[in-house]
């Protein structure tokens, strides 16, 4: 009897196609899930690998030999040998907290005009189209050009600061929540006015609830992009003032020693990063039923309001609709006159309204 050949190529390819087939199922299926434990593996791998050329590229011991001039780009270790300076001297910590004050002053100012117009747009399209052209406008001018503007306007000092981040970010604030006040379904405004409910109402206890989830995930997000833009305001500061982070990247510019700049650059994405997870906190805390969470700080909240709805009713009670409905009949009655709603046409034989 013959015997059979068995190909060596198909078995030495069988072990490996189930680590390939478990591969492609895992990673590279078309919007998988990959679950917090492999997004964390997967950053940390981009990390390492940046690190790692950053070393390759500024490793030679001797500076000819390196691909980057140290000059242009200092080694991870030379880079890091000049964190003790940048604490001290420059005082990083102090720059850094005023850095951030400034953007939550500013975008704080933002949100407290960019919210209520967006509202009032998204709710009324002529008032949309009245602030259309200054939207457009705020949103797409360069950022760069602000700065002489504000200059004029509002001068060097802290003012400046402050509102440059206004005029960067309040265009942006409208337009994304005019936004999620029309992605609010249609069916909920027509069940609102079918229960009775009137326009303020509709406003205040239907579109905005329901868009509050996706305006604050865009606040959280184009806080982020603020913290980026004030560096363009922070190149001049006045006589001994702490100018910031951006101050100190165009002092580190300007006098050296470079390495700071990169310091600096490493810094930014790690407090923004900080911020962001924060805010995600948060978000999660108000919105547990979008994003998830325990939604303590939303039983805070629902608190509160509960108690300020009591005492407002302690204060004030209005009269309820039917209860005037009935005064106005009664009042009809006395003077013998009949309500409209209660008269019967004489060629009809049952009563309507």
């Amino acid at each position: 009897m013959p015997e059979s050949k068995v190909d060596d190529s198909s078995v030495n390819q069988t072990p490996s196609a189930p680590v390939a087939s478990n591969l492609n199922r895992q990673w590279l299926q078309i919007r998988r899930p990959v679950g917090p434990v492999g997004s964390f593996i997967a950053g940390v791998i981009c990390v390492l690998l940046c690190l790692a050329t950053w070393w390759l590229l500024t490793s030679a011991s001797n500076p000819e030999a390196r691909i980057i001039n140290p000059a242009t780009l200092p080694s991870p270790a030379e880079t890091w040998d000049t964190m003790q300076s940048l604490w001290g001297e420059r005082r990083l910590a102090e720059n850094t907290w005023v850095t951030l004050r400034r953007v939550a002053t500013g975008f704080l100012l933002a949100t407290v005009v960019g919210v209520p117009l967006g509202v009032l747009a998204g709710c009324f399209p002529p008032v949309a189209s009245f602030l259309s052209p200054l939207v457009i406008f705020g949103r797409n001018i360069p950022i760069a050009a602000l700065v002489p503007l504000t200059y004029f306007f509002f001068g060097i000092d802290e003012r400046q600061k402050v509102m440059f981040i206004f005029l960067a970010c309040v265009a942006f604030i409208i337009a994304d929540t005019a936004n999620s006040i029309r992605n609010v379904g249609q069916s909920y405004i027509d069940t609102a006015y079918t229960l009775g409910a009137g326009r303020r109402q509709v406003i205040m206890k239907v579109l905005v609830p329901l868009a509050l989830p996706g305006i604050f995930d865009s606040l959280r997000l184009l806080f982020g992009l603020a913290f980026g833009y004030i560096m363009l305001a922070e190149t001049i500061k006045l006589g001994g003032e702490v100018g910031g982070l951006g101050n100190l990247i165009w002092m580190s510019q300007r006098q050296g020693p470079r390495a700071h700049i990169f310091l600096i650059i490493l810094i930014i994405p790690l407090v923004a990063l900080v911020i962001d997870q924060i805010l995600f906190w948060v978000q999660r805390q108000l919105f547990p039923f979008r994003y998830g969470g325990p939604g303590w700080l939303l039983r805070i909240v629902d608190g509160f309001l509960h108690l300020w709805e009591n005492l407002k009713s302690r204060i004030y009670r209005p009269t309820p609709p039917f209860d005037r409905v009935v005064a106005e009949y009664e009042a009809e009655a006395a003077k013998g006159l009949r309500p409209k709603y209660q008269e019967r046409p004489e060629n009809l034989g049952d009563w309507r309204p």
